[in-house]
């Protein structure tokens, strides 16, 4: 006689649309970064900032502050109002996608824990997910601080905790909807094999994306547009130094290039190891549209889809890492 497995279909439901809206969050962030339009809202007004300025005097009001920025005095001094709209919009919606993962998340786990739909060992765990959700509000706040003080452009180290920040819980979502799939699936659920490769694999591309993010933050791709070499050389023209890798622009580039490859090669070798072929396949393109965002200087589809490929990358490999790590015995 078997007992029957508990099912946990809603809760999967729910956790998939929130990684999914992470998902999309990375992306209109890289858009907001590639249309320079991060900086256009100058005020954190977490509650009341929800809705655009709906009138000419509000808008004149917001121009008029963002007028007194370092990216205005700086970069954009040239810029009129109806060009300053269309900054606004991005970093706007970029706020207001992440309130809307905020609700998402906040009201069907509210309804979850009062109707004890949540099963045992995974309640802390989503609190700490919604923890992370209000603290990254935070983070991003203190990310676009670091552009309004005496400079034109947000800190690049502030910009690779947000991201990673952003990444962290995108995994940890996927990976509560993969362990929330194995208890409701498989009669045992017990450890299978120890993926130590897969895992330094994954750490491998956690260091790939956070030096995308230095090279992001630095506008580091929009110098030496070239292909294998750059611009007909191995190494870049700056001189080195110790802290040349994660403060010059061509050594910044230099070392994501590289990172790039090595991690390509360790998991494409884990793909083939574990017959995880949607995840070769995806290495595959990653490099692509890494390539063609470099070679085309960063043309904001190009560079939004290797965003978008970045995260597709992750979700796949920690698929493959937990179907390796866990086995059913049914």
């Amino acid at each position: 006689m078997t007992t029957e497995r508990p099912r946990y279909t809603s809760l999967q439901i729910w956790l998939l649309i929130c990684a999914a809206m992470v998902f999309c969050m990375a992306v209109i962030g890289a858009i907001t970064r590639l249309t320079e339009s991060g900086l256009s809202m100058v005020e954190w007004r977490p509650l009341i900032g929800a809705l655009p300025p709906l009138h000419e005097q509000e808008w004149e009001r917001v121009f008029g502050l963002y007028q007194q920025s370092p990216e205005f005095t700086h970069k954009h001094h040239w810029m009129t109002l109806a060009e300053f709209k269309n900054i606004f919009f991005w970093e706007w919606f970029h706020r207001l996608w992440g309130r809307l993962i905020g609700l998402v998340f906040a009201v069907p786990f509210i309804v979850f824990l009062v109707r004890k739909m949540i099963p045992r060992g995974y309640a802390l765990r989503l609190w700490g997910l919604f923890f992370l959700g209000g603290l990254q509000g935070v983070v991003g706040w203190w990310m676009v601080k670091s552009g309004l003080i005496d400079r034109p452009d947000v800190d690049h180290f502030r910009l690779a905790v947000h991201l990673s920040m952003a990444l962290l819980i995108y995994g940890l979502l996927l990976w509560t909807v993969f362990d929330l799939r194995a208890d409701e699936s498989a009669t045992e659920h017990g450890r299978g094999a120890r993926p130590l490769f897969g895992w330094l694999c994954l750490g491998l591309l956690a260091v790939t994306v956070v030096w995308g993010a230095f090279v992001a933050g630095l506008d580091a791709g929009r110098v030496y547009n070239s292909f294998p070499l750059m611009n007909g050389a191995l190494f870049p023209d700056e001189a080195f130094h110790a802290s040349a890798v994660i403060h010059d622009h061509g050594w910044v580039q230099f070392v994501h290039r590289w990172l790039a490859k090595l991690t390509a090669v360790a998991v494409l070798v884990f793909a083939y190891q574990h017959k995880a072929y949607w995840l070769g396949a995806m290495v595959c393109m990653q490099v692509a549209l890494g390539v063609t965002a470099l070679l085309t200087v960063l043309w904001i589809p190009a560079a939004a889809l290797h965003q978008a490929g970045a995260l597709l990358l992750i979700g796949l490999l920690l698929h493959a890492l937990h179907r390796t790590a866990y086995h059913r015995t049914s």
